[in-house]
């Protein structure tokens, strides 16, 4: 397990989740008005960005007027603020490489705040492309082990599913983007209980990391980019044992 599902785990334990719970829906919020404006309209039925960014809020538990109003903000019915989208790339330590999405209003005062996010714990900005050619759109869904690895399988190859992968606490399975929605209603459909369903970037390839000093300081850049307003994910490729997590946390 590595990356973008690791983080969401490692932060779980932590204990993270409510205390982020409103910077996350004010960051769900900017993602659907975005995802109007630039992915055709407001009816998530014709918009597959929407759409992708309602599951997200829904499995986040935002309330529905929380998301219609940011829905209608999009449409220009209600005021909001114009957000520009902007992907940063750069290294951690131990040669880990992160993906930065962020929606900004102001690209320099983003660029800078990111920028320190990563010097400060020994990480650095990297050129376009540097890193983003590893990670591509998967779709992922977590599938809790109320079901056999073979069930969940038979279930969700059958609704366009391309591997079924034991996460631990998971079954994690990854799809193509598109057939997303479909392998979770079908999944939920055979009686499995649905964690959470995704669109993410995934890499395809991950670095181990034995180092707890490399350890420390990636987990460091990570919660400082997610605490950043104008950061709305990060996605990066590396795979820190439960050991080693332990002897962090310790």
């Amino acid at each position: 397990m590595s990356g973008h599902s690791k983080w969401a785990t490692i932060k779980h334990k932590k204990g993270k989740a409510d205390k982020a719970r409103g910077k996350t829906f004010a960051k769900l919020s900017r993602q659907l008005e975005v995802a109007v404006r630039e992915g055709g309209g407001p009816d998530p039925s014709s918009n597959a960005s929407l759409r992708t960014v309602v599951l997200k809020a829904k499995s986040a538990q935002m309330t529905n007027d929380a998301i219609d109003r940011a829905i209608k903000r999009g449409a220009g019915v209600q005021t909001g603020s114009a957000y520009e989208s902007i992907t940063y790339e750069g290294y951690a330590p131990g040669g880990v490489a992160l993906l930065v999405d962020a929606l900004t209003d102001n690209r320099n005062r983003t660029a800078s705040d990111v920028r320190l996010a990563f010097s400060k714990s020994g990480g650095a900005m990297a050129e376009p492309g540097a890193v983003g050619w590893q990670f591509s759109r998967r779709g992922v869904v977590l599938v809790g082990k109320n079901k056999t690895e073979e069930d969940v399988m038979m279930v969700s190859l059958d609704h366009g599913a391309e591997d079924v992968v034991d996460d631990g606490e998971h079954w994690r399975v990854l799809c193509d983007p598109h057939t997303l929605f479909d392998l979770k209603a079908s999944l939920e459909q055979a009686g499995m209980t649905v964690v959470s369903a995704e669109s993410t970037m995934v890499s395809s390839m991950s670095v181990a990391v034995t180092d707890i000093a490399d350890a420390k300081a990636i987990l460091k850049i990570m919660d400082d980019l997610e605490e950043n307003d104008d950061v709305q994910d990060v996605y990066s490729n590396f795979d820190i044992s439960d050991e080693i997590l332990n002897e962090v946390a310790s």
